[in-house]
C-alpha cells in the first residue's frame, strides 16, 4: 500500500512540474527533472553560438530584451559549462529536418537541432519556458524535450485589401505567426477594395487602385443599404431599386507597400523561417485593378470605381477579359511580384468569378469559340492554366481557391479548399497538393463566441472548434491523405479597422490552430489546452496583446 502511495506521490509531482511547461503547441515530448534543477537566466547568462549573428540568437536576445530588459551576450564559445544557453547545429541523423531537442538543467540550457529553422522552433519553446511576467525570477525548468512537425504547411493569412495595415505591424503579425512556430504567411495584396503592391510598369494599380472614397458603414449591406437589392441572374443583374444609391462614409481609404518595403517585410520573415505567399487576385475580384486600367475588363467604356462595399462583386461586374492583352498584363505584374519573392508559390486567387459578364461579352464568346471551349466555366480553367503556364516557365508553382477546379484543374495547382473540404478532396483524389482553411472552421475574421461585442463576419467559428479541426478527411485513403498539405486560418479585414481588432480576432485561435498543425494528434487535449492558455494569455500581457478576457472567466 506504501508503495502504491509513493507511485501515486511521484506521478502526481510528474503531473503537477508538466503542467509548469505550457508550451503551446503541444511537444511530441517532454520529461521533467527536478524542481531544484531549474536554470536561471540572469545579467551573467550567455547565449553561445558558432554564428554570432543566428537568427535563432538574436531573436531570443532580441525578446528578453524587450520584455525583461535583459541584454544577454552572444558568444561563439565558452570555457564555463555553467550559465549558457548554447545553440548548436548537429548533423546527426533526426526524424525531420525541422525537429530539435531543448535540454534545460541547473547549469544549462541546450537547444540542438540538424537545421537553422529546427533550431528557431527550439527557441520559440525556450521562450515558452521563461515565466510571463517581469517581476520574477527567469527560471527555466528542468526539461527535456524532443519535437518536430506533423504537417508540413502551418500557414495563417492577412488580407490588408479591404483595410490595410502598415510595415510595422505586418512585421509585428509575422512575429505572432513565429512564436507559434507557423511557417507561411499568406499575404492578400490584392482585392476589389484596394490594391495594395507597387508595380512599376503599371503606377496607375497604386495611383488609383490604391484608394477608395469610403466604406459602408456597419454589418454588409451597410447603413442606409439595407432595402437595395441584387439579383444576379443568368443573363442579367437586377437591382431594386433602380435608382437605389448606395451610402457610404465617405471616408478616403487606403495605401500600398513599395517595392523596397515589400523587400524590407520578406527579409524580416526569412529571418524567422516564414515563407511569404503572395496573392494576386485573378481573373474575378479586380475592381481595384479595373479602375485603374478598364480597359482590360468586359466592359472597357465602363467607369469602374474601386469597391465600397463587401462580399462578391459580381454584381457590379469585377472580372477580367480573358484575352490576351490581359494576360500580357498579368505576366508583366506576376514578373515583378516573382522578383520580389523568393517563395516558390504565387497565389493567383481564381475564386467567386461570376460567368455572367463572360456570357454577355460577344468578346468572351469569341475567345470561346476561337479556343474550343463549352461554357464560361472552361473559360475561366482556361484562364488560370495560361496563368499556370507563365509561372510553372518562371520555377514557381500556383496556388488557388478550390473555384480553380471548375473546368479541369490546372496541371500543376495547388488547391486551397475555403467552401468545406471538397475541394481539398477533390485535389487529393488527383493527387494534387491540397491545403484546408474551410471557412466554417478556420476563418477567424468570424466571431469567436456565440455573441460578440463587436462586428464580426458570418457565424461564429468557435475556439473548440479549431481546436478539434481535422485537416485530414476520413474520406481519403492513406495515399490520397498525403496530399493534405497542412491547414491554414484566414483572417479577411472586412470589419477589422486596426491592430488591436486583428489581435483580438487572431488570439487564442491561433493557438489552437497552430496546435492541430504541429502537435501529434493523438495528444490533443482540449481542456489541458485551456490550461495552458492560461499561461499564454500572461504573455500576451507581457507583449501587449489584445485578447478577450471571456476567455479568464472559466
Amino acid at each position: 500500500m506504501r508503495s502504491i502511495f509513493l507511485i501515486a506521490i511521484v506521478c502526481l509531482c510528474v503531473k503537477l512540474s508538466a503542467q509548469e511547461t505550457s508550451i503551446i503547441p503541444q511537444p511530441v515530448s517532454i520529461k521533467t527533472g527536478k524542481n531544484t534543477e531549474k536554470f536561471i537566466i540572469d545579467q551573467n547568462t550567455e547565449i553561445i553560438s558558432n554564428d554570432s549573428l543566428s537568427n535563432s540568437a538574436l531573436f531570443l536576445q532580441n525578446y528578453i530584451q524587450q520584455y525583461y530588459n535583459i541584454k544577454l551576450r552572444i558568444n561563439p564559445y565558452s570555457n564555463s559549462k555553467k550559465n549558457i544557453i548554447k545553440l548548436e547545429i548537429i548533423s546527426r541523423l533526426l526524424k525531420n529536418l525541422n525537429e530539435y531537442e531543448l535540454i534545460s538543467n541547473n547549469n544549462q540550457t541546450i537547444v540542438y537541432a540538424c537545421s537553422e529553422n529546427g533550431l528557431f522552433y527550439g527557441i520559440q519553446t525556450l521562450i515558452q519556458l521563461i515565466p510571463e511576467t517581469k517581476s520574477q525570477l527567469l527560471q527555466i525548468p528542468a526539461v527535456e524535450i524532443t519535437d518536430y512537425p506533423r504537417f508540413g504547411y502551418r500557414g495563417m493569412h492577412l488580407d490588408v485589401s479591404r483595410h490595410f495595415f502598415d510595415v510595422t505591424f505586418v512585421k509585428q503579425y509575422i512575429d505572432y505567426l513565429a512564436l507559434h512556430k507557423m511557417n507561411y504567411f499568406h499575404w492578400h495584396l490584392t482585392d476589389d477594395h484596394g490594391w495594395r503592391i507597387e508595380i512599376k510598369k503599371y503606377p496607375k494599380l497604386t495611383e488609383v487602385g490604391a484608394w477608395r472614397n469610403g466604406s459602408i458603414i456597419g454589418l454588409w449591406p451597410g447603413k442606409g443599404n439595407e432595402n437595395i437589392k441584387y439579383q444576379v441572374l443568368p443573363t442579367e443583374v437586377k437591382i431594386t431599386p433602380k435608382d437605389g444609391v448606395l451610402q457610404t462614409d465617405g471616408i478616403k481609404h487606403g495605401g500600398y507597400y513599395t517595392q523596397e518595403q515589400i523587400k524590407e517585410v520578406i527579409d524580416y520573415a526569412t529571418k524567422r523561417y516564414i515563407t511569404i505567399i503572395p496573392e494576386i487576385e485573378m481573373p474575378a475580384h479586380s475592381m481595384a485593378l479595373l479602375a485603374a486600367y478598364p480597359e482590360l475588363g468586359t466592359e472597357p467604356n465602363k467607369k469602374y470605381e474601386v469597391a465600397q462595399t463587401w462580399g462578391m462583386m459580381n454584381k457590379y461586374n469585377n472580372v477580367l477579359q480573358a484575352s490576351d492583352t490581359t494576360f500580357k498584363f498579368l505576366e508583366n505584374i506576376l514578373t515583378e511580384v516573382m522578383d520580389l519573392f523568393p517563395s516558390p508559390y504565387i497565389h493567383i486567387g481564381g475564386d467567386e468569378a461570376s460567368k455572367i459578364w463572360w456570357k454577355k461579352s460577344d468578346v468572351s464568346q469569341e475567345i470561346m469559340k476561337a479556343n474550343g471551349l463549352k461554357n464560361e466555366s472552361e473559360l475561366q480553367s482556361y484562364f488560370i492554366r495560361r496563368m499556370e503556364k507563365f509561372v510553372n516557365s518562371k520555377g514557381k508553382t500556383i496556388i488557388g481557391w478550390n473555384e480553380i477546379l471548375q473546368g479541369g484543374l490546372a496541371p500543376n495547382a495547388v488547391v486551397m479548399s475555403w467552401q468545406g473540404e471538397k475541394g481539398g478532396i477533390a485535389a487529393a483524389k488527383q493527387n494534387h497538393k491540397a491545403i484546408m482553411t474551410p471557412e466554417n472552421k478556420l476563418y477567424f475574421n468570424h466571431g469567436q463566441f456565440l455573441k460578440e461585442d463587436s462586428l464580426t463576419a458570418s457565424t461564429p467559428s468557435l475556439l473548440t472548434d479549431v481546436y478539434n479541426y481535422e485537416p485530414i478527411p476520413l474520406e481519403l485513403n492513406a495515399e490520397q491523405a498525403k496530399y493534405i498539405w497542412g491547414a491554414q486560418g484566414c483572417l479577411w479585414s472586412e470589419y477589422i479597422t486596426n491592430p488591436a481588432k486583428v489581435q483580438y480576432q487572431l488570439f487564442p485561435r491561433l493557438d489552437a490552430l497552430s496546435e492541430v498543425l504541429w502537435s501529434p494528434k493523438e495528444k490533443r487535449n482540449y481542456p489541458d489546452f485551456q490550461k495552458r492558455l492560461k499561461a499564454q494569455f500572461k504573455r500576451y500581457d507581457l507583449m501587449g496583446i489584445t485578447y478577450s478576457k471571456k476567455y479568464l472567466e472559466n
